[in-house]
């Protein structure tokens, strides 16, 4: 197995986490910091192993589009509000470590030119 596909795996698991976590935000309160370190870690590892250079702009542009879209409230939407609003924010923590990584990544590749 591959290390790309090792990553593919990791990062699938983390969406299924952030989601579960996000639809279950009533009931994990206490574990929210625990669910946040294990978002991060897994977003470091996407970052190291999944992001080729030819991806590196798209993955950067989705990465900032989720930042946004993390820090918006969802209220009006009610109770479903509240859930997709865990949601985005969780995937958004997952995301935003991989996305440090892969600017980091990509800096150093236009310093060493």
């Amino acid at each position: 197995m591959e290390m790309k596909e090792i990553g593919s795996y990791i990062f699938l698991l983390g969406i299924i986490v952030a989601v579960v976590a996000g639809l279950a935000v009533n009931y994990i309160s206490a574990y929210t910091e625990i669910i946040g370190v294990i978002l991060v870690i897994v977003g470091i590892i996407v970052g190291l192993l999944n992001i080729e250079a030819k991806e590196v702009e798209s993955f950067l542009i989705a990465a900032i589009a989720l930042a946004v879209t993390g820090g918006a409230s969802f209220g009006a939407l009610g109770t479903i509000g509240l859930y997709l609003s865990a949601i985005v924010t969780n995937i958004a923590t997952l995301v935003a470590p991989a996305a440090v990584i892969v600017a980091i990544k990509a800096v150093y590749k236009f310093a060493k030119e």
